[in-house]
């Protein structure tokens, strides 16, 4: 994604040139100011202008493979250069949607935007993204991108925080190897003091293990009959928010 342009007042990119965009199997029809909207996106910007001719070529443009909500959420940004706070975690999925538009639009500061609009959510509501949500991410992300790193680093920090590994999240890790990676390089971010982690090789120490555990395994086996993390269970299609009870604080 390109470096955001020069701030402008908005008077100077209300001009009276304007262009029609098609968005969606329905075409749904926008009518907005070419310069604006040009001036924020280097995406519209390369399909509307050519180096031998400055100013538009064609007034319009489609995007049929796009939905409407997310497109109506940039516009809004795009005018109000402000996000709507979500009220709920299932506002979530709107501003994830339009975090991919503002990737594909080429605009780094509506990505901004979104990622601490997210950011926020979370950590305002004491929870974290669950796995659909991380999933959905990571299908429709690089690595090293803003979002995907800010949600594998949430994860990280609820699963170092837990009891134990909820069952679908340690299935979710088995499968997805990349994710089980960027956990632990998330981890090694934190840059934690040797003496503050527990050591398996000094049999002097308590090494931070439960001396009545048989293994990784009865951990795992825990949390499949709810004993150790109670508030967790089994995502559903709507069930994206995780509420976890750890040993430390939120």
């Amino acid at each position: 994604m390109s470096n955001p342009p020069p701030d402008k007042p908005l008077n100077e990119l209300l001009s009276t040139s304007l262009v029609d965009i098609y968005v969606g199997p329905d075409s749904t029809h926008w009518v907005l100011h070419e310069k604006l909207l040009c001036h924020h996106s280097p995406f519209f910007a390369s399909k509307f202008y050519t180096k031998s001719k400055p100013t538009a070529s064609s007034k319009s443009f489609g995007l049929p493979d796009d939905d409407d909500l997310p497109f109506e959420l940039f516009v809004g940004w795009l005018y109000s250069r402000a996000l709507r706070y979500p009220e709920e975690e299932k506002d979530i999925g709107p501003l994830l949607d339009l975090y991919f538009l503002s990737e594909k639009f080429e605009i780094q500061k509506l990505g901004d935007d979104i990622v601490e609009t997210v950011r926020a959510f979370y950590h305002n509501n004491e929870s974290y993204p669950g796995l659909r949500r991380v999933q959905y991410v990571y299908a429709n992300t690089e690595e090293d991108n803003p979002m995907r790193e800010m949600m594998v680093g949430s994860v990280a920090r609820y699963l170092t925080l837990a009891d134990a590994i909820p069952v679908h999240w340690e299935r979710a890790l088995k499968k997805n190897g990349q994710l089980a990676v960027d956990i632990i390089r998330s981890i090694q971010e934190w840059h934690l003091e040797g003496r503050s982690v527990p050591d398996a090789r000094d049999a002097s120490m308590d090494r931070g293990r439960d001396k009545n555990a048989v293994g990784f395994s009865n951990v795992e086996h825990n949390v499949e009959e709810g004993s150790s993390l109670t508030d967790i269970k089994e995502e559903t299609e709507d069930e994206a928010e995780q509420k976890p009870k750890v040993n430390g604080n939120s």
